[in-house]
């Protein structure tokens, strides 16, 4: 069991910098509550004063621009429920250990973010027809121990293909309420569908290029091999991989034998939407369909729960819940490894004792 815990009950997973852990036990509702939503950071948070900020627009664009804070928010608003994940969510069940931060399976929430458009901005800056890429670059900044990392501090920066940009909000809000500082103050990009890694906090700058952005954190970190069969390649990390997740019972957690037991979680695809969760309570040998609780919503998890008719003696359960989407897509048996530490969404069993 967890023991590390912190403000709001979040599982401390470092504290310089500062990244926090939802218990995914917690999971009670479509809503993750904002007190609840895990926290990811590489570099210590900035502070930034919304009276001084601006947001700069540049690169192959007509027409270069800034615009504050104020002005954003006379745009007119949009508002969508999306669910972020870390691209390392799950590493702490790989085995053999790796490096990175340890997340369970509490690094990844669904909330509402409210803002305006990318697109808006663009189309006011005026995208050159030679524009390929869009690079999102944050006020976080520092200094890398990695040794294949730039000299000096660089700032947190991803990129994404002008084709996604349609998709992209730039949030001020966060479940109806500003952003509070570790969640991006005064604006984070949160680009629908994607690792949360894309999804920039503290955005300064918006960058439109006429070439692949090879940064280190979308070449170096942030990225995995894909072969085509003559050569591999570093390809960065872009659509969630498709997942289910059990909330409760937690992992070695005791249920009482001969009873009836809710088991329930959540599942979320990148592209699509979930068509059907299955749990087996037998370590795989048989599956059964599980419940699917509300709508589903484009970008957002979708809840599901099952009635297990618990074993008779007391025994050791094995749990394995599984997704499947639109597309067909289903959650691998086994671990790709070319996926390094990121991207884990292969089947992950978890054992419960029934006394």
């Amino acid at each position: 069991m967890e023991k590390a815990v912190t403000r709001d009950g979040k599982i401390i997973r470092s504290e310089e910098p500062l990244n926090l852990e939802m218990p995914f036990e917690h999971l009670d509702g479509f809503i993750t509550p904002t007190k609840s939503f895990y926290v990811r950071t590489h570099f210590p948070i900035p502070k930034i004063d919304k009276a001084e900020w601006r947001l700069r627009i540049e690169g192959e664009v007509e027409k270069p621009f800034e615009i504050t804070y104020d002005a954003l928010l006379k745009i007119e608003p949009r508002t969508i429920p999306a669910t972020l994940e870390c691209a390392g969510n799950n590493r702490n069940f790989l085995e053999p250990k790796v490096k990175g931060v340890q997340w369970g399976l509490g690094a990844v929430g669904n909330a509402e973010w409210t803002g305006i458009p990318l697109s808006m901005l663009l189309d006011r800056a005026g995208a050159k027809s030679t524009a390929q890429e869009i690079i999102l670059e944050g006020a976080d900044r520092g200094q890398l121990e990695d040794p294949k990392s730039p000299r000096g501090e660089i700032n947190f920066a991803r990129s994404i293909p002008m084709e996604k940009a349609d998709d992209v909000v730039l949030a001020y809000k966060m479940n109806g309420v500003d952003l509070p500082p570790e969640h991006g103050f005064p604006i984070r990009a949160i680009v629908p569908g994607w690792y949360a890694v894309a999804s920039i906090k503290w955005l300064t700058r918006i960058i439109v290029t006429e070439k692949p952005f090879n940064g280190y954190y979308q070449t170096l970190d942030y990225a995995f091999w894909t072969n085509d069969g003559d050569h591999a390649q570093l390809t960065p990390l872009s659509q969630l991989q498709i997942k289910a997740e059990i909330a409760r019972p937690r992992v070695g957690e005791t249920v009482p034998a001969n009873s009836n037991v809710r088991v329930h979680g959540a599942a979320w695809t990148g592209d699509g939407e979930i068509t059907k969760v299955e749990l087996s309570t037998d370590a795989g040998s048989t599956w059964r369909n599980a419940k699917l609780l509300s709508e589903s919503k484009p970008n957002a998890w979708r809840l599901w729960e099952f009635d297990w008719n618990t074993p008779a003696k007391p025994e050791k359960a094995t749990l394995i819940v599984r997704a499947t989407d639109s597309n067909r897509r289903t959650q691998p048996v086994e671990r790709n490894p070319d996926r390094g530490t990121y991207m884990i969404n292969h089947l992950l069993p978890i054992t419960v004792q029934v006394r």
